[in-house]
C-alpha cells in the first residue's frame, strides 16, 4: 500500500467501513501543527503494516460532517475500525512506539499467531 488513502463522504464507507480487517483513519487539518508532526509517523506505518492495517486520511475542514458524525473535537483525532466498528481512538500526537503499542492489539493476523 505504501502511502495513506484519501478518503471523503463519497468513498469513506466503501474504505474503512466496508474494508474488512483493520483500517486506522487520521482525521487532520493542513492548519494542525500537530497533525503534521503526525503525519510522517501515519505513512510510516502504513509502509511498514501493509498486509496488516489499511490507513486512511480525512481531512476535516473538508468533511466536517464526517468528524460531527465520529465525534472528533480535536484534532489530530486517529480512529481504529474493524470491519466496520471503531475499536480505538487516539487523540492528539504521540511517538510511533505508543501508536504501534494501540494499535498492535487489532491488527490483522499475519500467519503466525500474532497479533
Amino acid at each position: 500500500m505504501g502511502k495513506p488513502i484519501h478518503v471523503n463522504s463519497q468513498n469513506f464507507a466503501q474504505e474503512v467501513l466496508q474494508a474488512p480487517g483493520t483500517v486506522l483513519t487520521d482525521f487532520y487539518a493542513d492548519w494542525c501543527g500537530p497533525c503534521k508532526a503526525l503525519e510522517p509517523v501515519v505513512e510510516e506505518l502504513s509502509t511498514e503494516l501493509t498486509g496488516q492495517l489499511k490507513v486512511t486520511k480525512l481531512d476535516v475542514d473538508s468533511e466536517q460532517q464526517l468528524s460531527l458524525k465520529y465525534g472528533v473535537q480535536s484534532i489530530p483525532t486517529l480512529i481504529l475500525f474493524k470491519n466496520g466498528q471503531e475499536v480505538e481512538r487516539l487523540i492528539g500526537f504521540m511517538p510511533k512506539g505508543q501508536l504501534l503499542a494501540r494499535i498492535k492489539p487489532h491488527l490483522n493476523s499475519n500467519g503466525t499467531g500474532e497479533a
